[in-house]
């Protein structure tokens, strides 16, 4: 998972920003080369504050992996992902293959699947019948739902649950 090949510098960045509110500070101890009393001082921190430890965690880590630029890039694309102003460029995208086409289409099952956000159809179908799926900030609850090849060339941003984005296009 430390190989941007197998993780993206976002994903990355994205596994130690959600890390539990108990954890954040005893991580931050043992794998940041932080000053310890500029730690100290965060041993207080409450609500919107542990979201900025969280934030120093993740950037901190992820620069130490993938390098300064890519944490400030991770960090950007989170913070504009959960903001509402989405950048894009820099969030986790699979190109899908043309054989997926059906009829000049491509089902969302099949997209989530070939793009690893389910294991399986029957998961994705879960996913989508239960409301945990956004496509382009619209939520979609039918299984059958498809993208048109034209949709899938400008590429569409599927949302899982409330902290996954994807880029997909063909």
């Amino acid at each position: 998972w430390l190989d941007p090949n197998k993780t993206s510098p976002f994903e990355f960045y994205q596994y130690w920003r959600n890390v539990d509110d108990a954890d954040v500070l005893k991580c931050i101890r043992m794998l940041t080369f932080l000053p310890l009393e500029q730690i100290d001082e965060m041993d207080h921190w409450q609500g919107e504050q542990l979201n900025q430890a969280k934030e120093v965690l993740a950037f901190e880590l992820t620069k130490m992996v993938h390098g300064e630029e890519e944490a400030a890039k991770a960090q950007a694309t989170a913070r504009g992902l959960f903001s509402g102003a989405a950048d894009e460029a820099n969030m986790p995208a699979t190109q899908l293959d043309a054989a997926l086409l059906r009829d000049g289409k491509v089902g969302l099952l099949t997209a989530m699947v070939a793009a690893k956000l389910c294991s399986s159809n029957r998961e994705a179908r879960q996913l989508v019948q239960q409301g945990g799926v956004l496509v382009d900030g619209e939520k979609v609850t039918d299984p059958t739902f498809a993208f048109a090849a034209e949709q899938l060339q400008k590429g569409v941003v599927i949302k899982k649950g409330k902290k996954v984005y994807h880029k997909v296009t063909l």
